[in-house]
Parts: structure tokens; sequence; C-alpha cells
């Protein structure tokens, strides 16, 4: 969707709806969304049970204690065992979470040989609708993998709540059950992590041949599958709010750190198409951000240069890939490759700064939640 008025063209999309649209096709050339944590390919299963075997042979032997267990001597190993499936998948904590309320919810964290129906294990999966057979669910590894793998192919699992993810891979007759142990879940992903990262914690993660790099991530692969992370940690972030946890990298070049702390300065005012973000805190309206103005006015601030709409900030600087994004790189999403809509700033930790669309305010969102929207990304600096 384009708005022409005048000699103003191409500055943003103004469909309160934009946003949620997927764009599928990524343009010939241009910078493509990989990464995905949602593809369908499968991973070699006896990979990822040594990586698990030798990340809780290897971690903290330390105790788990979570107030709400009831029964925490079998239910602490196996949570470990859960989460140690994630990190070896590498799915972020957020997703880690999700397994945990799901099997709270299916299983209370016990391994059972019992169920509805053929339902057996922790997530009470079923060998005739396709998880494994009954000795494979009961396999604390395998059913973890499995639903792991199910999570992945969930469109957007990382924009989800958790009861919403769980329903999506588990189809249940009580879509609701799972949010209920959503605090219980994320309390003991928090104790169990720390016992964790000492020992493959950026393992890579498995690839169906049973290959994997072993080389340690590049610092400049950051923004969707780096250590940098692709911003589901954060959770839900409110609109217009900064995460807490949330710090400048001090590692970029000084004037990017200028300008994403300019753009974070316009963090909660209202989108004006056209506006200009001269005087964002202002009341006339024409003084606030669009998409590209907030880009532009950052980094004026730092001494740098922007052309005015989202068509020409695409030709700005030099293209980056989508793997490799560093702080202060512009990302484009809506309309085409040569000629997107909509366009943001990534600030590090997998965060992106952009200013939506009319009836909301500059905001914080995910490198998650733009993934596999993203048509070209810039570097300018």
């Amino acid at each position: 969707m384009k708005k022409t008025t005048g000699a103003l063209v191409g500055l943003c999309a103004t469909g309160p709806l934009l946003l949620a649209l997927p764009i599928l096709g990524i343009g010939a050339g241009t910078a493509s969304a990989s990464c995905s944590t949602d593809g369908a390919q499968g991973v070699d299963a006896s990979a990822v049970a040594k990586q698990v075997k030798a990340i809780l042979d290897g971690g903290d032997k330390g105790s788990v204690s979570v107030p709400g267990l009831d029964a925490p001597a079998d239910q602490v190993p196996n949570a470990k065992t859960i989460q140690a499936t994630g990190v070896a998948m590498n799915i972020p904590a957020r997703g880690q979470v999700v397994a945990l309320a799901t099997a709270l919810q299916e299983s209370g964290l016990r391994n059972l040989t019992y169920g509805d129906r053929d339902s057996l294990g922790l997530f009470q999966q079923r060998p005739s609708m396709g998880w494994g057979t009954a000795s494979q669910i009961l396999d604390p590894v395998h059913a973890s993998t499995k639903f792991y793998e199910g999570l992945k192919k969930v469109s957007g699992w990382q924009s989800l709540s958790v009861t919403q993810a769980a329903q999506a891979v588990q189809k249940s007759g009580f879509p609701e059950a799972y949010a209920k142990w959503e605090p219980l879940a994320t309390a003991l992903q928090k104790a169990i992590e720390p016992l964790l990262q000492k020992t493959g914690g950026a393992s890579p993660s498995p690839s169906p041949s049973g290959s994997a790099d072993t080389g340690s991530p590049s610092p400049d692969s950051a923004g969707g599958c780096s250590a940098d992370g692709d911003g589901t940690d954060f959770g839900t972030i409110p609109a217009g709010a900064l995460p807490k946890e949330y710090k400048i990298p001090a590692s970029a070049p000084p004037k990017v750190q200028t300008a994403i702390r300019w753009a974070l300065g316009q963090l909660g005012t209202p989108y004006q198409w056209g506006g200009t973000c001269t005087d964002s805190h202002g009341k006339n309206p024409m003084g606030r951000c669009d998409c590209s103005s907030l880009m532009q006015g950052a980094y004026k601030a730092a001494g740098v240069t922007l052309t005015r709409t989202t068509y020409t900030q695409v030709k700005d600087g030099k293209a980056v890939s989508v793997d490799a994004l560093k702080p202060g790189d512009l990302l484009f999403t809506e309309g085409t490759a040569s000629v997107p809509e909509h366009v943001g700033m990534a600030i590090g930790q997998g965060l992106i700064v952009h200013a939506p669309h009319t009836g909301d305010v500059a905001r914080i969102t995910t490198v998650a939640s733009w993934k596999s929207r993203i048509l070209a990304a810039r570097r300018v600096v």
C-alpha cells in the first residue's frame, strides 16, 4: 500500500494491518532472511541427543529449587532435559519456556507411560499421530526434539503468547490450559539456564545430515541467529517502551550509538505520515515521525546524511545480509525489495526501533517478528 501526495512518495505504509501481513517473496539479489527458525527441514536426532548428553554431563551440578513443583525430584531432571534439548537445537529462551509450560500442563513434567488414548510421555504425544514409536516418545530427548521441531514449523511463533505457541504445536482440546503454567515455566527456565551455559550453550544446531559447524559465531553475525539473539528473550515489549535489559552496544561506532540514542528518544511519540521528525514531542503533528524520517533524523543527529524516503533510503549505504546485521543497519519491509514501504533500524540484542503506521507510536520490535518479511538491509556507517 502506498500513498502519494505531491512530491511526498514512499515515506511509509500507513495501513494499520500492514505489519501483520507477511511478505513471502524475497527479491533476487537482495538480502535474504536466513537463520530462520521456522524452517520445516528436520534435524539429526542422534546429533541432538549427543549434544544434550554433553550439555547435561558437563553442566553445573547445582540444585534447582523452584516453588510450585510438587515432585521436584522427578520434575527437575525432566525440565533440564527439555531445556538442554532446546539449547542443543538453538531454541531461544522463549521457546524453552513454551516447551516447559506445555510439559507442565500435559504431564506435570513427568514421563508418563499412559494418557488419553495412546498419549505418552512428557508432552503426551501419540504414536498414532506421527510423533514416533511408543519407546521413542518415552525418551525425553526424542519427545523434546519433536516438540521443538513442531514449534519451529509454526510461522511467527516467537511473537505468539506461550499459550498460542503451545496450542499451535499440541492442538489440544483445552487450548487455554497452558497459560497458567507460564510463570512456573519461566522461573524454571531461569533457574536451569545457568547450569547449562557452561557447556555447549553455543553449540551449533545439528544439521539434517548430522554435520555441524564447530566454529564460534562471529561477532558480526548479529541480528537473528548469533549470540546477539533475535529479540525473543525480551518477551512482549509494550508500545513505546524500551526493555530495561537493553543497552546501546558499546562496540558500535560512535555515530551509530548517537543515531540509536536519538531514535530511542522518540519512543512513544505518535506516528505521522509525511512528518519531518523534527519535533516529535511537540504539538504540531507534522513535526512527528514516520518511518523514514525517524531514520533520517537519527542519522542527522549523528552527522550522517540520509535521503528522505524508503524508496531512496534502500539505496543509501551498502547492502548487507540479514544474517550479518550490525547495530545501526536499516531494515526494509513491505512492498518490494526495490520499492520498499517500511524501514526500521537494528539497535542490537535482536531489537529494531521503528515508527509503524498511523494510529501507532514509535516503538521497539524484534528481529524475529520481522525476519520473514525483510526485503533488504543497508549499512550506512
